[in-house]
């Protein structure tokens, strides 16, 4: 315990509990949404059950990555289909691919799913999960957004106490968040569109950092990762268009109804 105390090691908490925050926005986001498709009176708890194993397991992939790391970095298998698809996969990469494929699906079915139903105010029923079943999707798409940030962890320390009591502190951080998150696109339903779009660019993230991983070659071309940058930058264009583009819409809206109260305007504009 006096080693956590350290200055050392309380300043690299912080940085730590700090990079889980800017790396835990995506995952932030996924638990929001995805713990809608529990039952109305449930999705609180699940969110808590969600991140409360979630950290759990962290705590012990920490563990087991200190200990094995090479073991996910080492080659497991290399695929060549001749030579349009080929690559040298390994635990790291899967994993990474995995996350990101899944998080495209969701994302993609969940906008089908809200453009599909008839009463949009009844829309969240139309996926809708167990209890047991958004937990175990929390926990597993937590797991797969931990695995980079215990990556980048490393780097800045090789103290498990620290590390862990990061874990820790950011995860009882997200589980207030998340309830806030979710409180937010229930009460601002246009929203739920753009964080589906946001949640859908994390998956080609993923699957763009996976494939580089991988060493993946499309007819040849390497697949490149998607620079944080310019995931960042995509984020502020698509918030940016949507707050204009929802501006935009009331003024017409408003519009629309000065017309409807006095035809006046509206033979004017024509």
């Amino acid at each position: 315990m006096e080693a956590l105390f350290s200055i050392e090691n309380l300043f690299t908490l912080a940085m730590l509990i700090a990079l889980q925050a800017v790396l835990g926005f995506d995952n932030l986001l996924y638990i929001s949404i995805e713990s809608k498709r529990a039952p109305a009176e449930s999705q609180r708890k699940v969110r808590q059950w969600g991140i409360g194993l979630a950290i759990v397991l962290r705590i012990i992939l920490l563990f087991v990555v200190m200990n094995a790391i090479e073991y996910f970095q080492d080659e497991l298998f290399h695929f060549d289909l001749f030579g349009l698809f080929e690559g040298t996969f390994n635990g790291h990469s899967l994993i990474v691919l995995f996350g990101g494929g899944f998080i495209i699906y969701t994302a993609v079915k969940e906008i089908m799913h809200m453009l599909s139903v008839d009463d949009i105010e009844h829309a969240d029923n139309g996926g809708a999960k167990s209890v047991a079943g958004v937990v175990v999707s929390i926990v597993l798409m937590n797991l797969v957004f931990s695995f980079d940030s215990i990556l980048s962890a490393l780097a800045l320390t090789k103290v498990f106490l620290v590390m862990a009591t990061a874990i820790i502190l950011s995860g009882i951080l997200m589980i207030v968040l998340a309830d806030r998150v979710a409180e937010f696109l229930k009460k601002n339903r246009l929203y739920e569109v753009l964080g589906l779009f946001i949640l859908f660019i994390v998956g080609i993230l993923l699957v763009s950092e996976g494939g580089h991983l991988a060493h993946i070659k499309l007819a040849g071309y390497a697949v490149e990762p998607m620079a944080k940058s310019t995931f960042y930058f995509v984020i502020i264009v698509l918030v940016l268009v949507d707050i204009v583009q929802s501006q935009y819409q009331k003024r017409l809206m408003r519009q629309k109804a000065r017309e409807i109260n006095d035809p006046a305007i509206k033979a004017e504009t024509v």
